[in-house]
């Protein structure tokens, strides 16, 4: 009776996936065939207690940043990613948004693809690589991430007209989730720029001349959603990789466990629990620390019965911003998302960081 339900339930929403990710729904097979599952260094997510949170992910809490630093530190430097808790944002507000996107993505899929394909909003699906128009970068099928998602440069949003009350209802909450994400964003990097000076005195020695760095208006957030698949040697839901940002701030959903992230060479599952963000480490923030603190490396598998939603808020550089660090070359997050396109149209993949390190080793 679950499959039944379960696939009853995905059929009614078929219309509002993208034609690709309809094909493999009910294409059953054995379990001993599912590359997610067969990893022996994988910790599968099988807790069902929304209260506990089986991984070992550190738990950082906004007020006590300077109470707590040498864990803030250890967060930073040795995992990349944290959860976050007492954040200060309404958790009425976070749930109304998780409703609104899947309201959203349950639209079909011409509707979603027609009114977001000329707009400050753009829709895409199949690669989290886009670019900085929103744009889908086409990867080829090998590269084929099981994923549909929004592009919203959040500066444009006041702008933005939106005929469909659901992207008009959208637009209004990410007005206001946008001043809580870049006051978190802000207080974070804040208090990353004082660990490094404490234990650094050549680092950045006055916040003020950092601030280009975590700049307000090139705050953005894509909502992705993963479709079920039964079929889950189709691939990912996002294959590995890391952020480009500074920072990223991620609303999960609050039942589907999907997202792992590499440590000591182990895939940990990272369980959503509610009123909790998750942070974690870019690019950017690895490079302005010298590569004391690292870019996560993470990714999103396939779930079997359940699509998830997912909220992610990423911060960059202002354009001017040059980042300058001993173990890299000066540059500016343009001249890097100009790298990372050109390798991903030439080879298929991003290079990242090693472009621009002193000496080079790709």
């Amino acid at each position: 009776m679950p499959h039944y339900s379960s696939n009853k339930r995905i059929m009614n929403n078929l219309e509002s996936y993208p034609p690709i990710l309809r094909h493999h729904h009910y294409h059953h097979q054995t379990p001993d065939s599912d590359p997610n599952e067969s990893n022996n260094d994988l910790i599968d997510d099988v807790a069902q207690d929304s209260s506990l949170d089986p991984s070992p992910v550190p738990v950082i809490d906004l007020e006590c940043l300077e109470q707590e630093k040498e864990r803030f530190e250890d967060a930073c430097k040795d995992w990349g990613l944290f959860r976050l808790v007492n954040h200060g944002i309404p958790l009425t507000l976070m749930k109304e948004l998780q409703e609104q996107a899947k309201e959203l993505f349950s639209m079909p899929y011409e509707t979603k693809h027609d009114t977001c394909s000329a707009s400050p909003i753009t829709y895409f699906w199949g690669t989290p690589a886009l670019t900085p128009t929103g744009t889908a970068l086409n990867r080829g099928p090998k590269n084929f991430n099981w994923v549909e998602g929004f592009d919203v440069p959040l500066g444009q949003l006041s702008k933005f007209q939106p005929h469909l009350p659901t992207l008009d209802s959208i637009r209004l909450l990410l007005m206001e989730y946008e001043r809580h994400l870049s006051r978190i964003a802000t207080t974070i990097f804040n208090a990353m720029m004082k660990n490094l000076d404490l234990n650094n005195n050549n680092m950045m020695n006055h916040l003020e001349e950092c601030s280009s760095y975590v700049s307000r208006e090139t705050g953005m957030v894509r909502m992705y959603r993963y479709p079920p698949c039964t079929d889950t040697s189709i691939g990912w839901g996002m294959e590995v990789h890391t952020d480009s940002s500074v920072l990223s701030i991620l609303n999960q959903d609050d039942h589907v466990s999907s997202l792992q992230l590499l440590k000591d060479d182990q895939w940990l599952t990272v369980k959503p629990l509610s009123n909790t963000l998750i942070v974690n480490l870019g690019d950017m923030m690895q490079a302005i620390s010298n590569d004391r603190y690292k870019s996560v490396k993470h990714r999103v598998r396939v779930n079997k019965e359940r699509e998830r939603i997912s909220i992610c808020y990423f911060v960059f550089p202002g354009e001017d911003a040059v980042i300058q660090s001993p173990n890299y070359k000066p540059f500016t997050y343009n001249q890097f998302r100009e790298h990372v396109q050109q390798d991903i149209k030439a080879l298929g993949y991003k290079v990242g960081l090693p472009r621009f390190k002193q000496s080079q080793h790709f």
